[in-house]
């Protein structure tokens, strides 16, 4: 499958305004955050590390606990498209920069927080300026801003010469954010606690979902995590899933040799932010009369996502996106990692 020329700020809205025109972008070549794309392996003051968005396959929330974060469990999956970031040593001080003005380059974006806990953990007295090239949509659930994080983490590490192993990195990147750490992967994780507990899918039901097609679509408006978490936490308890049930779910799939991913499908946010966007329930309603595709959201939204078989031809789904979400909608089609 031959990738497309991703999306930058100077022409963003270019394209959004000609996708009722043209294929859905594809890409295919992202590998993760643990991998570098490109370094100087004589120099590694200059890096450059893929930053992949996900998509949570089952999400069930659980419970609120006593510091305001939400109990979960998840097996989430990381995609072979995302953002890249630029990585370039610097001394002692910490900068960014991204092509996405809707980005902050100040201190509360998530990068630069990252490396001030890198910093503090390892003791280490460099500096780096982060360049973002960004391609997932900010307010869409797939992961961006803490994608971005965990990966110039990763590029950090490797310029201090590794000063933290695995579950070093594993430690400061939950200490970022709840789903930081499924990052580190390379591959679908299962999630439990607030999302900082990560463990492999087991090798069976691993194979079944990995390098499956995606195409991934949202709509022109975002929504905002706080927001979605704030209105399902209204409706507790019948909001939230048990504990026991989702585990029982889960197993059960798991156990299941040769289960679909189709059948583990579910999100506990979609009830609350269909309830307040009813753009998405009434699409992805329709996807499936139409195709008998079964076409979820992606953690709070508002990018939905669709699993493709090898053969499916995503032309017809596509058309469907745009009549519905006109040409402010967002297409991307990929694999999971």
């Amino acid at each position: 499958m031959t990738a497309v020329r991703d999306i930058g700020a100077r022409d963003r809205a270019v394209e959004r305004a000609s996708y009722a025109n043209r294929e859905p972008e594809r890409h295919t070549e992202n590998r993760g955050a643990g991998g570098l794309l490109w370094k100087n392996a004589n120099d590694l003051s200059i890096l450059t590390v893929p930053a992949p968005a996900k998509i949570n396959l089952f999400l069930a929330v659980t419970g609120r606990r006593p510091d305001g974060f939400h109990d979960l469990l998840s097996v989430a999956a990381p995609l072979l498209w995302g953002d890249s970031i630029a990585v370039e040593a610097r001394d002692a001080s910490f900068s960014g920069a991204c092509d996405d003005p809707e980005v902050p380059s100040d201190g509360s974006n998530l990068v630069i927080k990252a490396a001030a806990a890198f910093a503090e953990a390892t003791g280490w007295e460099g500096g780096a300026h982060f360049t973002v090239s960004k391609k997932i949509p900010v307010g869409a659930g797939l992961g961006g801003a803490s994608s971005d994080a965990t990966s110039a983490l990763v590029a950090l590490n490797t310029m201090a010469r590794s000063p933290l192993d695995g579950a070093g990195l594993a430690r400061v990147a939950s200490q970022l954010g709840s789903d930081c750490a499924l990052f580190l992967s390379g591959g679908p994780v299962v999630m439990r606690g607030r999302g900082e507990r990560v463990e492999p899918l087991p090798k069976e039901a691993y194979r079944r979902v990995r390098g499956m097609r995606v195409l991934i679509f949202k709509p022109g408006f975002p929504v905002s995590t706080a927001w979605a978490y704030g209105r399902l936490a209204a409706g507790s308890p019948q909001s939230y899933v048990p504990g026991s049930r989702a585990e029982a779910t889960l197993n059960a799939w798991i156990s299941r040799s040769g289960a679909p991913a189709e059948q583990l499908q579910f999100n506990s946010m979609e009830p609350p932010v269909f309830a307040k966007f009813p753009a998405l329930p009434i699409l992805l309603e329709e996807i499936r009369r139409r195709f008998n595709l079964s076409a979820r959201m992606s953690g709070s939204g508002s990018a939905c996502y669709v699993l493709l078989t090898e053969d499916a031809d995503p032309g017809p789904v596509c058309g469907l996106i745009r009549e519905a979400w006109g040409p402010s909608a967002f297409i991307v089609e990929t694999r999971i990692a």
